[in-house]
Parts: C-alpha cells; sequence; structure tokens
C-alpha cells in the first residue's frame, strides 16, 4: 500500500487528480506511457501519464506542513527553499517560515540568530555535513525536521559504500545545486569526489584520465568540483558514479559509459568490474518515470509545449530540454505568465532570461496543447494554466464534459 501523505488542499487539483486517479486505476503497474487526451473541441490538451509531485516532494510537504501546524509557538527555519516551487516556499513564508541560505549556498540569515527551541527544517535536497555539524553546534538537532529525499539518501549511501572501499566518486550533476553540494559533502568525507555537467565533461575527464591531456589542466576545467589534490590518473583507478537525481537519466548513463568504456581503455576490458561500479540502481525512479513520460509525449503529435515549474528546478528544465526538440516549448511559472492568446511570458533556460513571445498561440483550430509539469510543482497550477488557455477559445466546452468522456472512454 504506497505511504499517504497529507498535501495542503491548495496543492490539490480537481482535473488533473482526476486524471491520474483514473490512470492509477486502470494501469497501476504503470507501463502504458500513452499520454491522455483532454479534448475541449478547438483546443486539446496532451497530459502525460507521469509529471507531477514526486515521493521525495510529497513527502518534504506533508513533513514542514504538520511542523508547521504542530508548533503555531516556535520559530521554524527552513535551511533553504524545500523545493524549487516558488508558489510553495512564498506559502511556507507566509505562515511564518523564515529561510536561513539562498539556493547557492548565500546566508541570508546568521546561524548565530538560532536559539536552541528554534525548529530548523532540512530541504529535500539534503544538506552537507559541514551544515548539520554547525546546527549540533547550535543546540539544534539536524535530523529532527529533515525532508531530505529517500532517493537522494539512497545515493548518498552508495556512495559512502564504495567510498569505503577505496573506489573515487563522480557525480553527474550541477556543481552548484543544493543536492549536489550535499551529495559532495557526504562523499567527501569517504574519499575523492569529482563533479561533471554532462557527456562533454566526462569525455574531458575520461582524456585526463588516459593522460590524453596535460594534468596541468585539470585544474582549469575541475578546479571548483574536485575534493582536493584529485588527480584523475590514479584517483579514477577505482571509481563510480552517481548523480544529482533530477538529471536526465539517459545523461547520466552516457556519462556512466564514456567512464566506463575509458576504465576498459586504460586497465582492459575484462577487469572491468575491478575498475568501475555499477551503479545503475540510484537512479531516481520518479526521474526516470516522468523522463520516460515526456518522450512519450514527444511522439504525440502536438502544435505545441506548455511546462509547468519553477524557473530554478533542474528536473523541469530538463523536461523543457527534451521538449524543445520537438515543439515549441515554453517554460512558465504559473498562470500568470500566461499575458494572453498572443502574448506569454516564459523561461529560456539558455540565455537564462525571462523573456516574452507573440504569437505564441497557432491560429488553426483544434489547437493540440502538450502540457506537463516538473516533480516540484502542485498539479493545480497545472490546472489554472490548463484552464486560462481554454478561456480563450469562445467554443470550447466545459472541462467537465471532457473529463466525463475521458473517464468514460477509458473504463469502457
Amino acid at each position: 500500500m504506497p505511504k499517504k501523505f497529507n498535501i495542503p488542499d491548495l496543492f490539490e487539483s480537481p482535473i488533473i487528480r482526476r486524471i491520474k486517479d483514473q490512470h492509477q486505476i486502470l494501469d497501476p503497474r504503470k507501463k502504458n506511457l500513452t499520454p491522455s487526451l483532454l479534448d475541449l473541441g478547438p483546443v486539446r490538451f496532451l497530459i502525460p501519464r507521469h509529471f507531477g509531485f514526486c515521493y521525495g516532494v510529497q513527502n518534504a510537504i506533508d513533513i514542514a506542513y504538520r511542523t508547521v501546524e504542530e508548533h503555531p509557538d516556535r520559530r521554524i527555519f527552513l535551511l533553504s527553499e524545500m523545493i524549487h516551487n516558488p508558489n510553495v516556499n512564498a506559502d511556507l513564508a507566509q505562515k511564518g517560515v523564515r529561510f536561513l541560505y539562498e539556493t547557492d549556498g548565500t546566508p541570508r540569515i546568521s546561524l548565530n540568530e538560532l536559539k536552541k527551541d528554534d525548529i530548523v527544517i532540512v530541504p529535500a535536497f539534503g544538506t552537507t555535513l559541514e551544515i548539520q555539524e554547525e546546527l549540533h553546534q547550535h543546540g539544534i538537532n539536524p535530523y529532527a525536521y529533515d525532508t531530505t529525499c529517500p532517493f537522494v539518501e539512497k545515493v548518498w549511501k552508495r556512495g559512502n559504500q564504495l567510498g569505503n572501499k577505496g573506489y573515487a566518486i563522480v557525480i553527474h550533476g550541477k556543481y552548484r545545486h543544493e543536492e549536489t553540494r550535499a551529495t559532495f559533502s557526504h562523499s567527501a568525507k569517504y574519499g575523492p569526489v569529482v563533479v561533471v555537467l554532462s557527456v562533454d565533461e566526462a569525455k574531458l575527464l575520461a582524456d585526463f584520465m588516459l593522460e590524453k591531456r596535460p594534468i596541468e589542466e585539470f585544474g582549469e576545467h575541475f578546479k571548483m568540483k574536485c575534493t582536493a589534490g584529485f588527480d584523475p590518473r590514479h584517483d579514477l583507478e577505482h571509481f563510480g558514479v552517481i548523480n544529482q537525481t533530477t538529471m536526465l537519466a539517459t545523461e547520466t548513463k552516457e556519462v556512466m559509459e564514456v567512464l566506463k568504456k575509458a576504465a576498459a581503455e586504460r586497465y582492459g576490458g575484462t577487469e572491468i568490474e575491478q575498475h568501475f561500479a555499477d551503479t545503475s540502481d540510484t537512479l531516481c525512479y520518479a526521474t526516470n518515470e516522468n523522463q520516460s513520460a515526456t518522450y512519450a509525449l514527444m511522439d504525440a503529435g502536438a502544435d505545441l509545449a506548455l511546462v509547468v515549474g519553477g524557473y530554478n528546478s533542474s528536473n523541469t528544465m530538463h523536461i523543457v530540454e527534451l521538449l524543445e526538440g520537438k515543439y515549441p516549448t515554453y517554460h512558465v511559472r504559473d498562470a500568470s505568465e500566461l499575458l494572453g492568446p498572443d502574448r506569454i511570458r516564459h523561461y529560456d533556460q539558455w540565455e537564462k532570461m525571462i523573456t516574452e513571445t507573440h504569437g505564441w498561440l497557432p491560429g488553426k483550430q483544434p489547437v493540440t496543447i502538450a502540457i506537463t509539469s516538473g516533480a516540484s510543482c502542485p498539479d493545480a497550477l497545472v490546472d489554472e494554466v490548463l484552464l486560462k488557455t481554454s478561456s480563450w477559445f469562445d467554443s470550447a466546452r466545459s472541462v467537465e464534459a471532457a473529463l466525463a468522456e475521458f473517464e468514460g472512454t477509458q473504463s469502457a
């Protein structure tokens, strides 16, 4: 029986919830990745099989909101954003929760201001051993209100196991991201660590490992991304690859393959298991499911895609990256970014800026829109985007009628 989480009503969704409930009834083993079609007539929405709040996010929200409810007379702090969604974090701030750090690690409130009876909630990304120790020094137990995602902790555990065996750790992730900073800290306790962002960086690391590039250049590329004294020629004699759980699983597998191939070239293919650890079992199931559903969405034949989620959400940006390869794609924070049927405000992750696009809705009918969201985005926000978009089509039928048809068709 899946764990039941207590999610605040404001995040619940009357539209998406019914579609997901129907999927759960008819496909409990999650084998069918075909997107659902919500047909409103002149506008149709393709809704993927998997998206929105994952287990780790639901767990974090449950713990954080329960903590606020149960301790109305105590000061409550979050180390940083609990998840990368501005609506969720703004609601917690409205309830009096204060944030100790920016997402990049810059302090907002000095830990010296903490008192022993204050509550500090660790976000879903986890935190570093250094910050845990600082909290201990201020008389605060960092594990008392810990929302660290269990799948992030699984990655840490695997890294620790490898470190104890004398293996180095390669982390596939964004080295400034909270989760990667935490994973780096936990792994570095046990051995050498280096972070690679992409397949290209993995190839670069492989070149240093194989001495195809002078070691003097290593610091130019990885100085800020590795433990002190890291030497790929020696430290990568035995190693494993773990990842930031929100990275593209397919890319992590490519990173693994690049480095495994380099290890085989250096140490011989027959001995590869002595040098390269298989860590594919640490890849986050929710990230895998969402990305697989996104690939199915790409094959479904839409005119454009709307992706709802925070502009600093790594997993949301990867979904956008995939969909951009197939459709005109707009990453919006919420329905307020839809300025009209001719104008939309959205995030451009390549230019790292919010921009506006005119003429984003095609003039043809019916218009088919692929709509999805990141793992930290409440389904209620997807509902709002869907409803606002459909409101610009005068002859659109009601969502209730479309849902009833969907449920009837699926049950038939």
